[in-house]
């Protein structure tokens, strides 16, 4: 029977692709934004997810991103920014070459024995996997969406004052609207906004009418507004939050609420793991490797004929 070969592999190159096109460096979520553009990936496609509610391509291309971290192509040392390294800016992988680099450190890792989630399989790394560095994400996100509707609220509101917001209050208010709550962001002695938040602890995708309520009700009262989810954004409300002429609308989705969680260091403890970089080590195993891996994609031919 033939293997399903793993479909995150082939965003690979357009991961390169796109840190080119954004000078060598980019957020995760401009880069993942510049792919789905590049690829012409339709909405239904991009709204796919996982039973985690994460986004099934957006998962898959940090699946990607991983293994071009292992094989020296893009830099690890700073999180929240993918960067290139010299050699994966000269270099051009198409989707064959990114298989062969799959099936190279899949059997990195089974021969060192460092992560049961991943055999020597083709299905291994596949998108209903999580990645590597997202297992306290998860759980983050997980914890938030157990915790009570209120208790959400008061959480996101902690949070925005640990991030710099002045007389934060929640409203909650059963006919408010969708309004939870507002607070002062001054941005310096001379110039403050007013900004109202909404807070949906979902595991569902917020979709682009809740958007548009939520602006509507804040016309007239704030400058600017923020919805924080534990779910994500459909790419039609990710429109209307941009839409020209209108009161701007911040999105917080759950990758985001993490990223803030983790600055803001809220409910989450500090610590210091050391964690094997095997790009170092590549160089001085790629010719044993790399013929194991020519070996096991000729295996593979075999089996499919």
């Amino acid at each position: 029977m033939t293997k399903k070969r793993s479909e995150f592999v082939k965003w690979m190159g357009p991961i390169l692709d796109a840190l080119r096109e954004l000078k060598g460096s980019g957020k995760p979520r401009e880069v993942v934004d510049l792919i789905a553009e590049r690829s012409g990936l339709s909405d239904a496609a991009l709204e796919e997810t996982l039973k985690s509610g994460q986004s099934r391509f957006y998962n898959q291309v940090h699946w990607a991103r991983q293994y071009l971290v292992w094989e020296g192509f893009l830099g690890s040392e700073t999180r929240g920014v993918w960067t290139l390294t010299p050699r994966g800016n000269k270099t051009k992988i198409d989707e064959e070459e990114a298989h062969k680099i799959f099936l190279k450190w899949v059997k990195i890792h089974a021969d060192a024995r460092i992560n049961s989630a991943i055999q020597s399989s083709d299905e291994v790394g596949s998108e209903s996997v999580d990645g590597p560095e997202n297992e306290n994400e998860n759980l983050l996100i997980e914890l938030l969406r157990r915790i009570t509707p209120e208790g959400f609220e008061q959480v996101c509101a902690l949070l925005l004052r640990k991030l710099g917001f002045e007389k934060v209050m929640v409203t909650g208010a059963p006919n408010d609207k969708g309004i939870d709550g507002f607070g002062i962001l001054q941005v310096n002695p001379f110039v403050s906004f007013k900004v109202l938040f909404q807070c949906k602890r979902y595991k569902k995708v917020v979709a682009r009418k809740e958007v548009a309520e939520f602006r509507n009700a804040m016309i007239g009262r704030a400058d600017k507004g923020i919805i924080m989810t534990t779910g994500s954004f459909t790419t039609e409300a990710r429109r209307e939050a941009e839409r020209d002429g209108a009161p701007p609308v911040e999105l917080v989705d759950a990758e985001r609420l993490v990223e803030m969680f983790e600055k803001a260091e809220l409910g989450l403890t500090t610590r210091t793991v050391y964690d094997v970089d095997y790009s170092f080590f590549s160089p001085y195993m790629a010719a044993e490797v790399d013929r194991s891996a020519r070996n096991s994609v000729r295996a593979s031919k075999k089996g499919e004929k």
